[in-house]
């Protein structure tokens, strides 16, 4: 059976379309679908259900496609190693927010760079647009909160991030405890409120889960709007009014007591962060390394 016909099909059974199979192996969309054709009339059993949108295996599909895919991806390791051993470059690729990529991602990865490998990065807060760039190929690794569905994808959690309400001292000093453990959002009226968007995703995140409510999200509800978190914590530090950041990034913030933290709920808010891969790209040796060195460097974070 000729690999070539193989790695396409198992390439259409990860992406689940001929068009997004077609852009990972840098060939045409017919000629994928020629080549499943070819397949499929050797083997003399359909392999896909062909929909109004994408694929879907069948039963002879997922069977093939089990027993075909790692031995392709081993493959792959051995073409890569070789890669190595002759000193080929490689670039990774990451995409990701711009807060996260910048204060945790880059750092534990710049040690590669003295490795042989090249650094090229991605700043998108959406987690759609990077999940597309990932499935087309313009990506290598991905780190977002939104934990993608479908075999295309392998995602793996990376952390845990931790939620806290925060506002400079004065705006603090407004504010009593006690009466917003007990009564809620309703303590915090009068103070202006920043966010990374007008749907408010952060605020709306903490309020459910400390006070079991929603906050008002008209588009005047917040004050200052500003799409980077560590803007968003400039102008909490400036007086702008009150926030809900991540604590790794405002740490040493409320440790100096430039801002402080409003509430300590007993169970804090937490979002959880995964590292996204397409499936089988970690035979890829420069993405397995730096796979890797982030799930190492996540457990201190």
């Amino acid at each position: 059976m000729d690999l070539a016909l193989l790695r396409t099909f198992v390439a259409v059974h990860r992406a689940g379309s001929f068009t997004r199979a077609a852009t990972l192996l840098g060939l045409s969309q017919p000629a994928v679908t020629s080549q499943i054709r070819t397949l499929e009339r050797q083997l003399g059993r359909p392999l896909f259900h062909r929909r109004a949108r994408g694929v879907t295996p069948t039963a002879v599909g997922d069977e093939l496609a089990h027993k075909a895919a790692p031995h392709l991806d081993a493959l792959l390791r051995i073409t890569e190693a070789e890669r190595e051993t002759a000193g080929a470059l490689r670039t990774l690729h990451v995409a990701g927010p711009p807060e996260f990529l910048c204060l945790r991602v880059l750092p534990a990865l710049a040690p590669l760079v003295g490795q042989g490998h090249t650094l090229r990065t991605t700043l998108q807060a959406g987690a759609g647009e990077t999940l597309d760039g990932l499935a087309a190929g313009h990506h290598d690794l991905l780190v977002t909160t939104a934990r993608p569905r479908g075999s295309l994808f392998t995602a793996t959690a990376l952390c845990d991030e931790e939620h806290v309400l925060v506002a400079a001292p004065y705006w603090a000093a407004l504010v009593d405890p006690d009466r917003l453990r007990d009564e809620g959002p309703s303590a915090l009226d009068g103070i202006p409120l920043v966010e990374v968007h007008e749907s408010l995703p952060l605020v709306t995140r903490y309020w459910a889960a400390v006070f079991d409510t929603r906050p008002d999200t008209r588009p005047a509800a917040a004050t200052v709007v500003a799409p980077d978190l560590r803007a968003v914590l400039e102008c909490v530090r400036a007086g702008a009014g009150l926030a809900v950041l991540p604590r790794y990034l405002c740490r040493t913030n409320l440790d100096s007591g430039q801002i402080t933290a409003l509430l300590e709920p007993a169970v804090p808010p937490l979002r959880t962060w995964f590292l996204v891969v397409r499936t089988g790209s970690l035979a890829l040796a420069h993405v397995a390394r730096a796979h890797e060195r982030l799930l190492r460097a996540a457990v201190h974070w």
